[in-house]
């Protein structure tokens, strides 16, 4: 039986630095703007705690979807692998 094996994708060091940079950068910003802000304390407040909740439901959201995918990899994998079974234990000239 032949075996396929598909390539996981890596991710350069360069998208991960650009990765982090761009959240940092974003999350900096936003608690910067949130501070100076001309509002009272418990306004900054809650505007930080949606930030968190954004922050938290973002990576929350983010880990799902990539399970997804990944479950339907191996679904389909285990599909390929019944497949090539099937086709390999068929002999058109037995009866």
């Amino acid at each position: 039986m032949k075996k396929f094996d598909t390539p996981t994708p890596v991710h350069t060091s360069a998208w991960i630095v650009q990765t982090w940079a761009s959240f940092l950068i974003s999350l900096s910003a936003t608690t910067i703007g949130i501070w100076y802000l001309p509002v009272d304390q418990w306004v900054k407040g809650y505007l930080g705690m949606g930030l968190l909740f954004s922050i938290g439901s973002t990576i929350s959201l983010s880990k799902t979807t990539r399970d997804i995918h990944e479950a339907g990899r191996l679904l389909s994998k285990v599909d390929e692998a019944k497949l090539e079974r099937l086709l390999a234990e068929y002999d058109p000239f037995k009866k």
